[in-house]
């Protein structure tokens, strides 16, 4: 058994055009209403009307016309769908308006039909959308009952042909023909058809409708392309009102990376850089660009990160939405965790790095590292440590220390010691390096030595001019 649960979103040329409730705003369509606001419908406007009939009721300026956009409609569609992904993910797109989720297989995830409606609930409310819902066995079935009161969209107890029954024809708008002949012949309810001979209405009405209604009570199969996620990912949160302080930017920050990092671990992706676009009253975008050293999908993490740069930020102007943009996702590599972790342990230094650098700037923290090199002089490596762009330690770097001098320093030798800060004793060694032969040729035994206060120095010995030289410093 399926069950299909149908959200259809009847305002979305409004929701996706307009932000604010304190201007009555009417969407046209070919000089006709087909959407308003509630500010819109106080003045009796209503869907259906020409552009004369509404100046007559409202004085011009009064009314704020939008012609719809039904490329920002899909856009808000998409943005939905990597929502509903965190769900289900058998789900489709469906007329221009709706998305259909198959959500019998994971009501064990949700603990429960009751508690899956109140995430989707709380889902659409907190993105400032409304949405009509039906609940079927089967995917047409869901999106018809949309149409149906409450009472009777949601009541997967009932038979659901008595359900569909009352349902007018006239919601089969791609098949106005023949809903129009059927009206003709006095049959207005979808009640009326769904008890005639399947022959005798294949014969009147044809295939593609008899089709459709067998698909509607599951008797036929309706296969679907299910919904695929894309490589990137867009999301927006809009306020309805002017924000003009920065920390009325974090709830909206929050929510929005929340809902980012439930699409990562559900696609298995993961990013490094993450943009922000805060929209201005005036339609202009401000860009903030947070990095991290390490790819990830911690929200936790990107939400530090996100306040660290906000707190840099001045606002130009009043901000009235946020968007999230990723463009380059990664796949999302295995960690390898401590069994035995413990929250009491130190911030990892990956974190700590992160936290600089945007709280600083990128140049502002340098990273060491090690070069294919064999000379030591030309192996140390200080980069500003962008990802992709460091080097990995080699493994002859292990015994050498990080802090090497300008230029290597002459020990003084009296017989068979050696002498900084008092004598120096060896600890381990030799490992000798011989390299540029063919330039000027460099031959060197160098050593671990330690002095009396436990200093340890990484000396050599140069076997050329057979001269001791101290060339770095272990910390």
């Amino acid at each position: 058994m399926s069950l299909w649960l149908c959200l259809r979103f009847n305002q979305l040329p409004l929701e996706c055009l307009s932000h604010c409730e304190q201007q009555p705003v009417a969407i046209m369509r070919a000089q006709r209403v087909i959407c308003i606001n509630d500010c819109a419908a106080a003045l009796g406007i209503r869907q259906g009307m020409g552009v004369a009939t509404v100046r007559a009721l409202a004085d011009e300026e009064s009314v704020r016309f939008l012609e719809q956009n039904q490329q920002a409609e899909q856009r808000c569609l998409q943005q939905l769908c990597c929502w509903a992904y965190s769900i289900t993910p058998t789900l489709y797109t469906w007329q221009h308006d709706c998305l259909l989720l198959e959500i019998e297989g994971c009501l064990n995830l949700f603990q429960g039909l009751d508690a899956l409606l109140a995430e989707v609930a709380m889902g659409i409310s907190s993105r400032g959308y409304c949405a009509h819902q039906g609940l079927a066995s089967t995917s047409k079935a869901a999106w018809l009952l949309s149409f149906a009161p409450t009472v009777t969209a949601m009541a997967i107890q009932q038979p659901l042909e008595q359900r569909l029954s009352a349902l007018p024809l006239s919601l089969l708008k791609e098949f106005d023909a023949t809903v129009r002949s059927l009206d003709r012949a006095g049959l207005h309810t979808l009640g009326d058809v769904l008890t005639l001979p399947p022959a005798s209405l294949g014969r009147r009405c044809g295939k593609a409708f008899t089709h459709f209604l067998q698909q509607l009570i599951g008797r036929r199969e309706d296969l679907q392309a299910d919904y695929c996620p894309p490589s990137n990912f867009n999301d927006e949160y809009w306020f309805g009102y002017e924000v003009k302080t920065n920390h009325e930017l974090t709830p909206a920050v929050q929510q929005l990376l929340q809902s980012f990092c439930n699409f990562l671990r559900n696609t298995q992706l993961q990013t490094n850089e993450i943009n922000w676009h805060l929209i201005g009253s005036d339609k202009k975008l401000q860009n903030i660009c947070v990095r991290s050293a390490s790819n990830h999908s911690d929200w936790k993490n990107w939400y530090q990160l996100t306040c660290l740069r906000l707190e840099q930020l001045r606002l130009t102007n009043s901000v009235e939405g946020l968007a999230l943009a990723c463009p380059q996702l990664q796949p999302r590599q295995q960690e390898s965790i401590d069994l035995f972790n413990s929250h009491n342990q130190r911030e990892p230094l990956a974190a700590l790095l992160d936290r600089l650098r945007n709280r600083m700037g990128l140049q502002a923290v340098k990273k060491l590292g090690c070069r294919d090199e064999h000379l030591p002089e030309f192996a140390m490596l200080i980069s500003n440590g962008e990802h992709g762009s460091g080097h990995n330690i080699s493994q002859h770097c292990a015994l050498r220390p990080f802090w090497l001098m300008p230029q290597p320093e002459e020990l003084y030798q009296h017989g068979e010691h050696l002498y900084r800060n008092g004598i120096l004793s060896m600890v381990c060694g030799p490992e000798r390096i011989e390299d540029n032969w063919w330039q000027k040729p460099v031959s060197r035994d160098y050593y671990i030595t330690a002095d009396k206060d436990g200093q340890h120095y990484w000396v050599f010995h140069d076997r050329l001019t057979q001269q001791w030289y101290v060339h770095g410093v272990f910390a």
